[in-house]
Formats: C-alpha cells, structure tokens, sequence
C-alpha cells in the first residue's frame, strides 16, 4: 500500500497524536488495563481447537493466571478461587494473527487527496480506532508492513503501555524500494514535489543505500523489514508486477537485517522479483499473484513463507469497477492483479508452499479480516488448515512460536472463541464472540468490555 512522504521531523506531531488518544482515555489508562479480576481465570470452552495437531477437541478449560495460560485441562472444570467464564456453546482457539496490517490507513475514495491535506497526526488517530477494530475481530497480533513516517511504532508503544486497545503489533515502520517503485511516496506527484527521496524515506538504489535504510529502521524501533522487489497495484506507477530491486540490492537488505535480527517480508506480484526475493533470502513473499512452479518449487527448497492476502485483490477487483473510486491507472492494475491472488494461493498450497495468513488490512476496511479465511478455503485449503494459517504458522513467521499460536500452559493468554463449529461452518470466523489477550478479555458474548480504555 502507497504511502504519501511527509516532513521528516514528526517526533512532535506523533507526541500530539498519541497524547489526544492519551487524553481520550486517561482516566483509566494511567497504569495500563487490569486482568478481568485477580487471581486466575477458567475458561469453560466447549470446543478447543488444537492448531498444533490440527484437531478439533471437545470440552476443555484454559486456567488463565498473570496474563499466561496456567493449565489447559479436559471438561468442564471450576478451579478453586478463579473466575469462571461459560464459553460452553464456543469453540475457543489462539487469538489470531494477521501477518500484513497496515494500522495507520484505511481505503478511501479521497484517499489519494487525503494524503496533501492530512497530517501524520491524522493517520496516528485515527490508527488507534482501526486498531481496537482489528482486536475486536479476534486478532490479537498483527506485522504491520508498512507506514509513512514510523508512527506505527508509537501506535504499538500506545497499545503495549496499556494507553489504547489494539494488537500486539511488530512492525517493519516504512517499507523499503527503489525510486520510482511501489515504496516511493512521490510516485505521481508533479515534478516540483518529486524530490530525490533517499534511505531515510525507505528509498534505495544500492546495496550501499540499502545498509544505511536497513540500520535507520533499527535505529527508529522498528521490529522487522519490509521491502517492495515489484511493481504494486495501489500506486501510481504504471506497472504492478515488473522487477524493481536487483538481485544484489535484496541481498544487501537481507544480510543487513539479519545481522540486526530481523526478518524480511517482500511485496512480489511478479514471478522474477519472486524469484528474485527467494534468491535473495527474504522470509515471506507477500501476494505472489504471478508466482509460477518454478517460484513455488523454490520457496519450498528455501523454506519461504508465503503470505497471500486474497481478500486485498477481491476487493480492489470489485471497487476497481466502482467509477471514480481509484484514478484511472490504479483502477486497470487493480482489475488486472486482484482476480489472479485467490488461485495462486489454491496453487501453491496445493505445492506445499509455507502458508501463513495475512490480508493487507487498510487495502479494505479494517475489521474484515476473518473475511480471508472463507477465501482461502474458496481456494482449496481445508477450514482447519486456514485457523493454522492464523495461529501457528503466522507464530511461526513471526518467529514467536514459542509464546503465540497454541494454547498451551506458559503461553500467552491470547484466546478467541466463535459462537459454533467453524470448521463446519468457516464464515463463523467472521463472528468472533470473545476476545482475551494477554489475560485481559475485551469481548465477551460478542460485546465489547470496557476495560477503561
């Protein structure tokens, strides 16, 4: 997703933003949310969902203490002491992670005017409403990939100092490519805006540049790295798949990260930047809409994620047809690229391509993401494979397995649940009724629970 450039010196006007999400909520905020009562917590679930075996168990209880699991034991129990809460008619599960949010945008029809009027402090406000949506439909962590001005990582420090609701988020702050391509916030503007956007902007054009963005966005907090080897659909640049970064370029990006720990997540619609990625290195291929058997066979000999967002290339299909809603060129990609997402994914599941679940959340409005799954098993997969897809294997390429994506005693109390059987019916994803995360429950018979914030 495109994002416009803005004034490099937004320390202040973030501190504006998230000190008007602070006054919002600053009665109850001052030392962060408290667990729904001291003491431990049972869940009586009449459904578990067990995502390492893929089994769909019957009655369990989740004993929930200081925001871990304590215990996960058979039936319906009442432990001495813990506040019990009935999910007996629910199917409990993880709490479900999207692998590719952008929380500090949304679509818009003036969304391409927005961005010459709108400041950072706009988008920073508003990120905390798509936020606490985005918890609320049972996401409980989120990769961020890709901001304007790194003020996701204001919006994750907000949400982990107990100042909003919202998910866990690891960020990759500004997405990194070439001049000219899908991550350069200049891409239509007249030439006396274009400027020469450089590494501090997400802007390289050498593996010399692409060190230098790499330690910028440690210096900055962020969590991971985000790069664009293609074309994309929603800039203005007239082509969404065609090869963007050099072989040489990624690879400077992905030795850099990795010395500095981070994982790598490249936007590819086209089937050489895919390859390109692999070669390259990268941990996930996002979209992959030209992704070819060649491309498939080596992600699966490298052990490459891929992270296909179909529900991002249904809607931009769809509004694509809605007049005025995207400028012209936009609009031609988007009808060209969204309809071809879904069945590459059925492809390369079908090629066992590691699969994660992620949605490109801002791309459509915020809140919709369960809409993915009923995708996904559109395109082949099995409804238990897709609730996998969203817990541990997005634990897995987030590379916090060993905390997220099972219940499991020692883990962290992220837990969801869905008025039904989901794997009878996967649309029940869309229906989430309880949300907990880190202990705290911030949904409970699908109503939202005003934990003060």
């Amino acid at each position: 997703m495109p994002y416009p450039q803005i004034d490099r010196h937004f320390s202040f006007v973030l501190a504006a933003a998230l000190g008007a999400a602070l006054i919002v909520g600053v009665a109850a905020a001052a030392d962060g949310p408290a667990t729904t009562e001291a003491g431990a917590t049972a869940l009586q679930c009449g459904h578990l969902i067990d995502t390492a075996g893929g089994k769909l168990l019957g009655a369990m209880t989740i004993v929930v203490e200081g925001g871990k699991v304590r215990e996960v034991a058979s039936g319906a129990q009442s432990p001495a002491g813990a506040k019990i809460i009935d999910l007996s008619t629910q199917t409990c599960m993880p709490g479900l992670i999207d692998a590719h949010t952008h929380l500090t945008g949304e679509t818009s029809r003036t969304g391409y005017v927005d961005k010459f009027h709108w400041n950072v402090a706009d988008y920073a406000i508003r990120s905390t409403v798509y936020a606490r949506r985005t918890l609320l439909a049972g996401f409980t962590t989120v990769r961020n990939l890709g901001d304007q001005a790194n003020e996701s990582v204001a919006l994750r420090n907000a949400i982990n100092a107990g100042i909003v609701p919202g998910p866990r988020i690891y960020t990759a702050g500004k997405a990194m490519g070439t001049s000219g391509g899908h991550a350069d916030p200049t891409n239509g503007y007249r030439s006396d805006l274009i400027g020469d956007p450089g590494p501090s902007d997400g802007i390289i054009n050498s593996a010399e540049d692409a060190a230098k963005a790499v330690r910028l966005h440690y210096k900055l907090g962020d969590d991971l790295i985000k790069i664009m080897p293609s074309g994309g659909v929603l800039d203005e640049g007239t082509s969404g798949d065609n090869s963007q970064m050099t072989l040489e370029e990624i690879k400077a990006v992905v030795a850099t990260a990795h010395d500095y720990g981070f994982a790598v997540a490249a936007h590819a619609h086209g089937a050489e930047a895919i390859r390109r990625a692999v070669l390259g290195g990268v941990d996930s291929i996002e979209h992959g809409t030209f992704m070819d058997a060649d491309d498939m066979k080596l992600m699966v000999e490298h052990g490459t994620w891929y992270v296909p967002t179909i529900i991002a290339g249904d809607f931009v299909m769809r509004q694509a047809k809605v007049p005025g809603y995207y400028p012209p060129q936009i609009a031609a990609k988007a009808a060209a690229i969204g309809p071809l997402i879904q069945a590459t994914a059925g492809r390369a599941y079908k090629a066992h391509v590691k699969i994660a679940f992620g949605t490109d959340a801002a791309v459509y409005p915020h809140g919709q993401n369960a809409h993915e799954f009923e995708l996904m098993v559109e395109a082949g997969m099995p409804p238990m494979f897709t609730i996998q897809a969203a817990t541990i294997n997005a634990a897995q390429l987030l590379r916090h397995d060993t905390e997220l994506g099972t219940v499991a005693a020692g883990k962290i109390a992220d837990v969801v649940a869905v008025p039904g059987n989901p794997i009878d019916d996967i649309s029940l994803m869309k229906r989430v009724s309880f949300v907990m995360k880190d202990g705290v429950v911030y949904k409970i018979n699908s109503v939202p629970v005003d934990t003060g914030l």
